[in-house]
């Protein structure tokens, strides 16, 4: 236990019990409005549950997925309650357990649910000393709370588990009990060892890929050729009677077979590849012609910011540069996998979808039946930050599951599936133009940007599964749908996260999508930020400035100016001007969505003359977040942004003919491997407790990149070190 047990003394802070007990006894203070997803879902058992050891079970709607939430809502369960952590159980995004917090994404969820428990757990632990006030006829003010245990004077005690016997905790929330405040913090800001870690390091069974329940089958499913293919014809005689096989579930263009062993359902699907038959029209894009075919497309136009003036001004010297980024895919290590069990006319999927609740009630319209029929219960996946297989292959197992009634049915994919299946990231194209005052200042700017939907998630219907655009009933696929500023889609972070006089903003928003695109990690937010900061760099170059000293004279928020600061002193920014000869500099800054967390990088970066090869080799980054309740968590988010975004900008592009992605394993899709990962990545946090919760400078191979990634590809099939390192543009 960090910093000895966790005591609260409410002689400072009366006012939580008057008001934790829902105005019991007539109190005029005036309540508080709750916050996060407490003001959907304001019932305290909604969110906590204590049973009579003491146990404390914390419920929330978002899912685990590698990025450290389940332990930053224990850790603020854990204070407010004034429990060990030891004793509390996480239970996390459940259609059957947990309230409906929608999807895990935008990096929103400690504002949604650790803002909800934190205000669910305050109430509650007033509520708890209310009764144990009344059951030692004592004042509350009195009363002392360590370790889930309320003390008076004189040593009489109540614990938790003995004051909920005979109680309901159905009480509404009103948000106006007392947070235990910052300086009394003794596990929140603190950097608690990670809940996820430890089974994923000892190999214990906590992905969906790991579920093998008593009587489980393995299916696989055989995809059509390419998105508009149709099935002509179809030999199943062979395939039936396959050792081990125990269905071919045939429902219009859609094909799969379950079987006993798992290896006999991939023999079992090999065999049924090869016995359809299927109609293949030429449906993609020329892949040389991407960005003027982007260009070209039907958009629909909008200025999403102005001011002053708006655009370049006149007399003022002019510079413009063009940036663009190709399809991405997310690129999941461990390919999509769900289990369904169908069981008395009810469908139990266990999936490592980021949205239980969407995922459910799509499903269930695929279905054709009521959504209770249908619980979506979140596993961890061996998975990605995004929309990538995970509800597709949740819908494959429920499909599937139905022609196998009390057996759960695991659907795993093939590397080929996750990597021509998935929903890519939209490829864009950014135009700008910015001018320079005699001041050496930007005094007009001007930015147009076209992108495709970045929301192709599963919700009400069933069109965004893909699974469903294939049987009879030929749902999808959709249309897509754009995410309102200051979040954004494809425009997220298009607006600079400086202050500039003079300024327009215009997105083009691209509604075709020839390939399947949908949300993947920041959405546009990476590709802005890149044309942004790339941008700032050779204004700063026209302008004679120093990058950092050329950003902070553009910024006016004392929060970005800090983390500007602190990263470019931690990282040696003044003594990087003399670095050996192949290596350069660069540095960025960004508020991301505009409203969010602030975080400055600089990296040193090294080119190798003979092939040109980019190599990362450190970064240094600052971020403030605001409350930092779990600062190791935050470090490695950041840690992990930097490793992403330096693979997208350096290897990753999707690759395609006129009739199929060609990008379907790791050869065809290079990926930043370990020998390419920064010698060090640092990331020093800024803690504010009571506040809410890249382009080389110096060019050592002598031209700017403009372009998303540089191209550094494989010959298919060949992953050795030469090949790696051999430039092909």
């Amino acid at each position: 236990m960090l910093g000895g047990a966790v005591v609260v003394s409410f002689a400072m802070a009366p006012r939580a019990f008057a008001q934790g007990q829902n105005k019991a006894a007539g109190s005029t203070t005036p309540a508080a409005a709750p916050v996060g997803d407490l003001k959907a879902f304001p019932y305290l058992d909604s969110w906590l549950g204590i049973d009579a050891t003491g146990r404390v079970t914390v419920f929330s709607g978002k899912a685990e997925l590698g990025q450290g939430i389940m332990t930053a809502l224990m850790q603020c369960a854990a204070e407010q309650l004034a429990v060990e952590p030891a004793t509390i159980t996480m239970v996390m995004a459940s259609t059957a357990r947990t309230v409906n917090e929608g999807y895990t994404a935008g990096s929103d969820s400690m504002n949604a649910s650790g803002n909800a428990i934190l205000q669910a757990a305050a109430q509650l632990r007033a509520v708890l000393v209310g009764w144990a006030a009344a059951d030692l006829s004592t004042d509350p003010s009195r009363l002392t709370v360590a370790d889930g245990v309320v003390t008076a004077p004189g040593g009489r005690r109540r614990s938790y588990g003995d004051l909920v016997q005979g109680r309901s905790l159905h009480m509404k929330a009103d948000g106006a009990a007392d947070l235990i405040p910052p300086p009394q913090y003794k596990i929140m800001g603190r950097d608690y060892p990670r809940l996820d870690i430890p089974p994923k390091l000892t190999g214990a069974p906590v992905f969906v890929q790991d579920m093998r329940p008593e009587g489980m089958v393995h299916a696989r499913v055989v995809r059509p050729p390419n998105y508009g293919a149709t099935l002509t014809s179809l030999d199943l005689s062979g395939v039936a009677a396959l050792p081990g096989v125990l269905k071919v579930v045939h429902q219009g263009d859609y094909l799969a077979v379950a079987a006993e062993g798992e290896y006999q359902a991939i023999i079992a699907m090999r065999a049924l590849q090869q016995a359809a038959r299927w109609q293949v029209s030429k449906t993609l894009p020329d892949r040389t012609d991407i960005y003027a075919s982007l260009k070209a497309m039907p958009a629909t136009s909008q200025v999403i910011a102005h001011r002053g003036s708006g655009g370049t001004q006149p007399g003022s010297r002019v510079l413009q540069a063009a940036y663009r980024r190709p399809y991405v895919m997310h690129g999941a290590i461990g390919p999509s996998c769900a289990v369904a069990l169908f069981e008395a006319g009810h469908t139990t999927v266990w999936t490592h979808s980021q949205g239980v609740y969407p995922l459910r009630a799509a499903i269930a319209d695929m279905l054709s039946v009521p959504e209770d029929a249908v619980d979506c219960i979140q596993v961890q996946g061996s998975g990605c930050y995004g929309h990538n297989g995970a509800d597709d292959a949740a819908a494959d197992a429920a499909l599937i599951a139905q022609s196998l009634p009390g057996r759960p049915v695991r659907v795993q994919w093939m590397r080929e599936d996750e990597h021509g299946w998935e929903p890519y990231g939209s490829p864009m194209v950014a135009e700008v133009q910015a001018s320079l005052g005699r001041d050496g200042m930007i005094d007009g700017w001007n930015y147009e940007l076209w992108s495709m939907t970045f929301m192709t998630r599963p919700a009400k219907s069933a069109n965004n599964l893909m699974p469903a655009w294939y049987i009879p009933a030929r749902f999808g696929p959709p249309e897509g749908a754009e995410i309102p500023l200051p979040s954004g889609g494809g425009d997220r972070n298009a607006v600079p996260s400086y202050t500039l006089a003079n300024e327009q903003v215009t997105y083009h928003y691209v509604k075709p999508m020839p390939l399947r695109v949908s949300a993947l990690r920041s959405l546009g937010g990476y590709f802005n930020v890149f044309a942004i900061e790339s941008f700032m760099d050779e204004l700063a170059k026209a302008a004679h400035a120093d990058p950092v000293a050329f950003r902070l004279k553009h910024l006016t928020d004392p929060r970005a100016k800090a983390v500007v600061e602190l990263a470019a002193q931690k990282f040696g920014w003044d003594a990087a001007q003399r670095l050996p000869s192949g290596h350069g500099r660069g540095f960025a800054y960004v508020r991301y969505e505009t409203i969010k967390a602030y975080c400055a990088l600089a990296v040193e970066v090294s080119v190798d003359a003979a092939t040109g090869q980019i190599r990362l080799r450190r970064a240094v980054a600052a971020v403030d977040s605001g409350n930092a309740v779990n600062p190791t968590g935050i470090k490695t988010q950041i840690q992990g942004c930097i490793v992403q975004a330096a693979s997208w900008t350096l290897y990753e592009s999707v690759d395609y003919s006129e009739t199929e992605i060609t990008s379907r394993d790791w050869s065809s899709y290079p990926i930043l491997r370990f020998d390419a990962v920064p010698e060090s990545v640092e990331v020093h946090v800024i803690n504010r407790p009571a506040s809410p919760s890249s382009a080389p400078e110096r060019r050592a191979w002598g031209r700017r990149p403009r372009r998303s990634p540089m191209r550094w590809r494989m010959p298919q099939g060949c992953a050795c070190a030469t090949c790696r390192s051999r430039p092909q543009r």
